[in-house]
């Protein structure tokens, strides 16, 4: 059974039940209320039997008349019955005693009675009078009363069918709107394909659980594409980057075999494939680098991290691996709370990430000089990496990120185009920015971004 109709059907029961009693609560309160009604009309005929029969002679002849009026307007089925103080029937022709001695006994002990004698209902009373002491007794059959009682339950019946069927069309529709959010996702999420994992489900613009859900699915797929892309960009790139080193050496060899050559020659040659072994070396340490990367990017544990730490933990680093004040770091803002300074990340990755900017701008520039600026705001931590080396052309700042991409300026810088391609990912997943600022030809600055 689909949500919406198990919902309406819920909201049915529900509403039914809650009908259900309201209407039973007007049924007895009716029934009670027609019961009282009728016995209170037999107590009327049983005190008008009584003026007409034991106080006729002390009342005026109009009143009589009254009386015996109000006396002929009987009741269908109707009874009367006076008894003396043997218990034996009074004033009325039939003389059949109708009711039993106990039943007379219990009127003249408690002077007032109402009971249910089957389908008819009977009241009693101990009338005192000059004439003598007498028990009056009537009982008669409700007929209108019970005919409203059975078509009260009829209007019920029908009123709880038709509700019903109307509260189920209703909550079916209700439930239809308020799903038709989850049914547009569903269409969206059936179109997702390992080809196509760049599709995002529409998020709306509510705070409701649907859109929280969206996002959600939202991020999964997001760290889904990255780690298929990761995959994918290894499988691809990784034989052209190691096929162009091999393919050389193997060139050159095959090219100093076919003949005889000098000892400077040989030296060249040696040179030449020692220079291609190391650039092989260093795209398989890349492909190794991107690999252990790919491998923790969908399962990094993360643990909060405290930036400023960290950033001096790198001064250190790279002030010892380059030279006593070569990496400057300049402190913007810093909130007076710490945990303002932590954020949700995996510190090996991270590490990787600021280093492969911070190798990038040593090579770039000639292990010039390297500044890092930590700006930590109320809701931000901004860290800035600038470097004063070869630039970056402006039209490139976006394309630096891609896989294998090396910028048309760094031909004669020896690379893979894998660090930053890392970097971005990294950042990515910890939910930050990173982008490229060029400066011409006086360096490059790497704005890395978190909102806290």
């Amino acid at each position: 059974m689909k949500i919406k109709n198990r919902l309406a059907l819920y909201f049915t029961l529900i509403s039914a039940v809650i009908l259900l009693i309201a209407m039973a609560i007007i049924f007895f309160t009716f029934s009670s209320f027609v019961k009282t009604d009728f016995y209170n009309r037999l107590m009327e005929r049983a005190n008008i039997a009584a003026q007409l029969y034991l106080e006729a002679d002390e009342i005026s002849v109009d009143s009589l008349n009254h009386v015996r009026e109000r006396y002929g307007k009987r009741i269908p089925g109707e009874v009367v019955r006076f008894y003396n103080d043997r218990n034996a029937p009074s004033f009325i022709r039939d003389r059949q005693q109708y009711w039993s001695d106990a039943v007379i006994n219990l009127v003249r002990k408690r002077k007032e009675a109402e009971f249910i004698e089957g389908d008819r209902q009977t009241v009693g009373i101990y009338y005192n009078d000059n004439q003598g002491n007498f028990v009056i007794l009537v009982s008669a059959e409700d007929v209108q009363g019970r005919n409203r009682i059975e078509d009260l339950i009829e209007i019920i019946l029908i009123m709880v069918a038709v509700v019903s069927i109307v509260l189920f069309l209703t909550g079916r529709w209700f439930a239809k709107k308020a799903l038709e959010p989850i049914d547009d996702m569903v269409k969206q999420v059936q179109q997702v394909r390992v080809s196509n994992l760049y599709l995002r489900i529409n998020e709306g613009n509510g705070k409701d659980e649907i859109s929280i859900l969206a996002q959600n699915f939202n991020k999964f797929l997001k760290h889904l594409e990255n780690a298929f892309e990761l995959q994918q960009t290894f499988v691809i790139n990784a034989s052209h980057e190691l096929r162009t080193p091999v393919t050389s050496i193997m060139g050159e060899l095959e090219i100093t075999l076919n003949k005889n050559r000098s000892t400077d020659e040989y030296k060249e040659v040696i040179r030449s494939v020692l220079a291609d072994a190391e650039r092989l070396n260093e795209t398989i340490s890349s492909l190794l680098e991107l690999a252990q990367v790919d491998m923790s990017y969908t399962q990094a544990a993360t643990s909060p991290v405290a930036i400023d730490e960290l950033i001096w933990e790198l001064s250190d680093y790279w002030n010892t691996k380059i030279g006593k004040g070569k990496f400057v770091v300049h402190v913007v803002n810093l909130p007076d709370d710490h945990e303002k300074m932590l954020i949700p990340a995996n510190k090996a990755l991270f590490t990787i990430a600021l280093n492969n900017i911070i190798s990038n701008a040593y090579k770039f520039s000639n292990n010039d000089l390297v500044i890092c600026n930590l700006d930590a705001g109320h809701n931000y931590i901004r860290i800035t990496i600038s470097d004063f080396g070869i630039g970056i052309p402006r039209d490139e700042t976006l394309k630096v990120f891609q896989s294998f991409y090396r910028g048309s300026n760094v031909k004669d810088f020896y690379g893979t185009g894998i660090g930053l391609y890392i970097t971005g990912k990294i950042i990515n997943l910890f939910n930050g920015t990173i982008t490229a600022k060029a400066n011409g030809d006086k360096g490059t600055s790497m704005n890395i971004e978190f909102n806290i």
